[in-house]
């Protein structure tokens, strides 16, 4: 059970590594038609040209790098101090699977309603994380 929280570890990885290539694919085309100066370039402002996707991607790429920050936190030192049950995994895939599923609906749609359920479920299971680990410990 040592490594096992290595797998959704990874995959959360991997959903951030496929967000910065869906930002590439959606933002790239139509900043090389666009053939913005490098003045426009550094203005916050003209991202807002830009295609809705793109603009999405490149929103969606930075949200990896907010709240799943504490979910790497919590694997790494979970593992190194050899906590983690069937539970734990369990808790941290759904993390995982809900961060999939709020990327989804971010980058396609982005129906506000349903990201924000996504992401508040995928904040409650990295509390339950969180508590999770933390008892494991106390104990």
């Amino acid at each position: 059970m040592e490594h096992a929280l290595l797998g959704p570890l990874l995959a959360q990885v991997g959903l951030t590594l496929i967000t910065l290539l869906v930002l590439y694919a959606n933002r790239l085309p139509p900043m090389m038609a666009a053939k913005p100066s490098n003045d426009v370039m550094q203005d916050p402002k003209s991202l807002e040209r830009l295609p809705k996707t793109a603009r999405f991607a490149a929103q969606n790429y930075n949200h990896q790098f907010e709240s799943p920050v504490l979910f790497y936190v919590l694997c790494l030192g979970a593992m190194l101090a050899g906590l983690g049950t069937e539970t734990t995994l369990l808790i941290a895939w759904a993390y995982v699977g809900l961060r999939v599923l709020h990327a989804i609906i971010h980058i396609t749609y982005n129906r506000v309603i349903h990201r924000f359920i996504a992401f508040s479920c995928s904040s409650l299971a990295l509390i339950a994380l969180f508590i999770d680990i933390a008892l494991q410990y106390l104990s």
